[in-house]
């Protein structure tokens, strides 16, 4: 295996040590942990850089072979919500700087991940000289479109968003409606957009036996269990789902059925003070079906391919998702899914083949399509197989470190980009 470059991976908030399920603790940190990995097989050695939240871990951690974490300090060494964190990026760009300058191995590029580690890059690019991939996971423009007055963000965000799209060398996008996105809410030169969808590691989401799944967390036989995995943040829509499952029940007086919602801030949910929690668990009070639901707890990617195992139905219903790694998941789980029919989700799910899609926020649409499959055990497994062959196919994480790297590849080879009217997709 050839050396291919030293990447110094910017992600601020999103550290790839930290537990999964928690505030401001998701999709990207699994980005950010499984491509640095990935990277690192294909020769590249990677330093991920992110903001020090805890006092206790040394400066430098070897994530693996190849790949190294670095704490930077900036701000009070303990967590600090994502939105909150404007305020120390100077210090934040400071400390990479000082890190990245005092390193023999010198750097090739900088991969920044999320708007405030691109507005550290693009200071980086003008001391450093090195060239910038970015990837924003998520644009302000649709957090302000969807959350409105709920929208925490700093006010600089779609100024600072603007910059990077001017001054990234390549913009990674996860799917082509984040494309769309960046066309109808930022304009601009889009030669240097580059489509690398996100993945699942196959090996650790995988089809457990159902039986034996529920065998070992404790579900009966003859449930019928719709599960959900992911944040307790209000735009996940877990109120939805909740709401959707109500009217199942209502619906089947007597069925024997099971509402599983894993996550949250603790493994025990009954320690969790989180308000999206109690508001869920108040909703469930209210619509009648608490005693029909599991708050499971927060659990790790290790523990979960058993809670999708044990589920008929997957769900995940946004308001709106620019990417959602939990859709692949539990795809790649070969369990039925339904979906939000919004961003990345409507590119990783393709409707009536892998699985089901339903407009966001419409509990009445959701049971109908929960009812339709928990009544047909042959389309559910039509469902389940269609995907894990699909997730396969198309959305491993190999597949994606060897996308991203061929980007590299383009952008350190210096070749003139495509015409400002084309985006490119990266094949497979």
């Amino acid at each position: 295996m050839r050396y291919r470059g030293n990447i110094a991976m910017i992600s601020e908030h999103a550290n790839p040590l930290s537990l999964l399920g928690s505030e401001d603790a998701g999709g990207q940190n699994v980005y950010v942990y499984e491509l640095s990995l990935g990277l690192a097989r294909l020769g590249y050695r990677v330093d991920v850089l992110t903001r020090r939240d805890d006092p206790r871990p040394p400066e430098v951690v070897r994530l693996g072979p190849g790949v190294r974490v670095v704490h930077v300090p900036a701000g009070p060494p303990a967590f600090i919500r994502k939105d909150d964190l404007w305020e120390h990026m100077p210090a934040f760009m400071e400390g990479c700087y000082t890190y990245m300058v005092g390193q023999r191995r010198g750097y090739t590029l900088i991969h920044s991940n999320f708007w405030m580690s691109g507005w550290v890059a693009c200071g980086l690019k003008l001391r450093l000289g090195l060239p910038v991939v970015h990837i924003f996971h998520a644009l302000g423009a649709i957090k302000r479109l969807e959350q409105g007055r709920a929208d925490t963000s700093p006010r600089d965000r779609l100024r600072v968003e603007r910059r990077i799209l001017r001054e990234a060398d390549r913009i990674l996008a996860q799917c082509p409606a984040e494309v769309e996105d960046l066309k109808r809410y930022y304009g601009g030169d889009l030669s240097r957009v580059c489509v690398v969808p996100s993945g699942v590691n196959t090996r650790r989401f995988r089809v457990v036996p159902q039986s034996r799944a529920r065998a070992r967390l404790g579900v009966g036989p003859e449930e019928q269990v719709v599960g959900y995995i992911g944040r307790m943040v209000p735009r996940k829509g877990v109120d939805t789902l909740i709401r959707a499952f109500a009217r199942l029940v209502a619906e089947r007086p007597g069925a024997p059925l099971r509402l599983m919602i894993v996550g949250g801030e603790c493994r025990n949910p009954e320690e969790d003070t989180s308000t999206e929690l109690a508001r869920l668990k108040g909703l469930a009070e209210m619509l009648g079906v608490a005693r029909h639901i599991w708050f499971v707890g927060k659990r790790q990617p290790d523990e979960l391919a058993e809670y999708y195992g044990a589920a008929d139905i997957m769900v995940s219903v946004p308001w709106y998702e620019p990417f959602g790694l939990t859709p692949l998941e539990a795809q790649a789980c070969g369990r039925a899914f339904v979906g939000s029919a919004v961003g990345g989700i409507t590119f990783t799910v393709v409707d009536g083949v892998t699985g089901l899609l339903v407009p966001p926020r419409d509990d009445a649409a959701l049971a109908e399509k929960l009812a339709l499959l928990l009544d047909n055990a042959d389309l559910r497994r039509r469902l389940g197989r269609a995907a894990r062959r699909r997730v396969e196919r198309e959305f491993t994480w190999a597949k994606v470190a060897e996308r991203t790297a061929s980007v590299y590849e383009d952008l350190l080879a210096g070749l003139i980009p495509v015409p400002a009217t084309a985006v490119r997709v990266v094949p497979t």
